[in-house]
């Protein structure tokens, strides 16, 4: 039986708004404190790399203009998987000896390059790519940026403190997906975010009592302030707008529902944790959701998880098929 125990940390931070080196710098620098703090574990909120695009709530969508000046910056600032940006923090990972979880705003590289989904990057503590996660559904305003991930990437990934995954924001009110993961054995649950406050933070208590894991809810701390001023969105349309765009409310949760640290609200700050090896079995004594307390003669879930690439090439000289 596994004894002891691990630290885990919720970096709740703002990006340098669609700065991408600046960005990196300071996801970097976040990284090494949170490993000379021991931790074995880092999550970064949502869209972290380099920015979420919280123009979709206030400008119209019949602004063109403006929505197409604003989403080539948010392009300019996304990452492909893999390159040099992907490098710079894999490399942080490994320095610091940390496992990190962040989002990033990624470019479709395997395409068009053009078209961005919002992904959840899993890279291990020897500074090797674990995996991605491309959001299943962006939200309302949000589907106007990001492209729809096809679930290929869906995974839980062994780590030497546990079994690590991930959803992205209100997917983790998708119940199927939750259960998909938790089928899988998830045991510490990164859940980057925008989403802040209640019923969101309930949502976070309930997602660790159910699947009976560690649950690390991180989100951005934003204010007016940190949008630059040479955006004319600034200037137009958050003349109004309250300080803190979104507070934050970075959570770490146990799997029995408690919360062990947070929520810290309008200021940034690392949030750490220390959890116990045997609080990832004991727990489910009682209610395992993918094991005794399942019914599958009852229920069934069926699982599609092979890539649907944009473009299949048939080499007729080869006699065979090439997918990009």
């Amino acid at each position: 039986m596994t004894t002891g125990s691990f630290r885990v940390a919720a970096i709740q931070a703002c990006p340098v708004y669609l700065d991408l080196d600046a960005t990196l710098d300071k996801a970097c620098s976040l990284i090494a404190e949170a490993g000379r703090s021991d931790a074995q574990l880092a999550v970064f909120p949502e869209a972290f790399i380099a920015g979420y695009p919280i123009w979709i709530w206030w400008i119209p969508a019949g602004r063109t203009a403006e929505l197409r000046e604003l989403y080539t910056a948010l392009h300019a600032s996304s990452i492909a998987i893999p390159d040099a940006a992907t490098d710079r923090l894999c490399d942080a990972a490994r320095r610091a000896g940390i496992t990190v979880a962040i989002g990033v705003n990624e470019r479709n590289a395997e395409a068009s390059d053009s078209t961005l989904f919002n992904t959840l990057l899993f890279i291990g503590h020897d500074g090797v790519v674990l995996g991605r996660h491309r959001k299943l559904i962006p939200t309302a305003g949000e589907r106007m940026i990001w492209g729809r991930g096809d679930g290929g990437d869906l995974a839980v990934y062994a780590q030497p403190f546990g079994q690590l995954s991930g959803l992205i924001c209100w997917e983790s009110y998708m119940p199927l997906a939750r259960y998909a993961l938790a089928a899988w054995g998830c045991q510490i649950y990164a859940a980057p975010t925008w989403d802040r406050g209640e019923p969101w933070l309930s949502t976070m208590r309930h997602v660790a009592k159910e699947m009976r894991c560690v649950v690390i809810g991180c989100c951005q701390a934003v204010r007016k302030d940190d949008i630059p001023d040479e955006l004319p969105f600034k200037t137009k349309y958050l003349s109004s707008a309250d300080e803190w765009i979104n507070p934050g409310d970075s959570v770490i949760v146990d799997p029995d529902g408690k919360v062990l640290a947070g929520p810290v609200r309008e200021r940034e700050e690392i949030l750490y944790a220390e959890i116990h090896h045997d609080q990832l079995i004991g727990p489910r004594w009682q209610l395992d959701i993918a094991g005794h307390y399942a019914r599958p003669d009852v229920f069934e879930l069926r699982i599609h998880r092979d890539p649907r690439p944009i473009l299949s090439v048939v080499d007729a000289a080869a006699g065979e098929e090439q997918e990009s």
